[in-house]
């Protein structure tokens, strides 16, 4: 009887021994399971990190200037001085403004033809020089190897010069030829003209003047130029014909 109680006893420390043995191994595979997914996961983020993959860059366009000038929304700029906004390539009759019509560029303000008022006193219409022994007086005439890019207006020496159109005195201009004669004048501007006025000596410089008003007077040049007609001369500021306004 004792016999079999020893034994009893230890089949049962037998199986206590085994199933210990199964649950320490349970553990041990569960903790290394554990340790394998933190490593896993910890190597991902380092790759993920070290890809050598470039950042995602937001690509910035690029904003072309055009410029402190603006383009007109309205064509109210160009009706207000009684033109018309049309293609540039088309005729005008008077002259093209810049930057006063909407839309392309190409479409420009072409002004009428208003005539200036005459501009030497004592005559009755704004004449252009004729040929004489030093030139002719006539826009694109020729002068050596260059051509005229103004208008001479037939005028007395001393004379007085009348505003050909209301305006403002943008200050004294000169040119000189290429024998070194200085010709010395005045610019006059407004909203639809700029012109540069030579061979006169204006009573000032500056400041607003009315069409008719007296600008100034004739400069001779028969000291200079022996048998000369004596006249005025008339450039446009971007160097266009003037004819048609005179």
């Amino acid at each position: 009887m004792n016999m079999l109680r020893v034994c009893l006893t230890a089949a049962l420390l037998v199986c206590y021994g085994l199933l210990s043995c199964a649950s320490e191994s349970e553990k041990r595979e569960a903790e290394d399971l554990k340790n394998s997914d933190r490593n896993m996961e910890v190597k991902r983020k380092y790759t993920t990190a070290n890809s050598g993959r470039p950042k995602t860059v937001t690509v910035r366009k690029k904003v072309k200037k055009t410029g402190s000038k603006m383009q007109p929304r309205s064509d109210i700029s160009c009706t207000e001085l009684g033109g018309i906004c049309q293609p540039n390539r088309y005729i005008c009759r008077g002259r093209y403004l810049r930057d006063r019509c909407s839309r392309a560029k190409t479409r420009q303000c072409c002004t009428p033809a208003a005539a200036w008022s005459v501009l030497c006193a004592g005559h009755h219409n704004n004449r252009v020089r004729a040929c004489d022994s030093h030139g002719c007086g006539a826009f694109n005439s020729r002068r050596g190897n260059n051509l005229h890019q103004a208008v001479d207006l037939v005028c007395d020496d001393y004379g007085i010069i009348n505003t050909p159109f209301s305006g403002s005195l943008a200050g004294p201009v000169s040119w000189k030829d290429p024998a070194g004669n200085q010709y010395d004048g005045v610019k006059l501007l407004s909203d639809v003209h700029c012109v540069k006025i030579f061979n006169i000596r204006p009573y000032r410089y500056m400041g607003p003047v009315a069409q008719g008003e007296a600008l100034g007077y004739l400069l001779p040049l028969q000291e200079r130029f022996s048998g000369i007609t004596s006249h005025l001369e008339l450039q446009m500021c971007d160097g266009t014909d003037p004819s048609p306004f005179i």
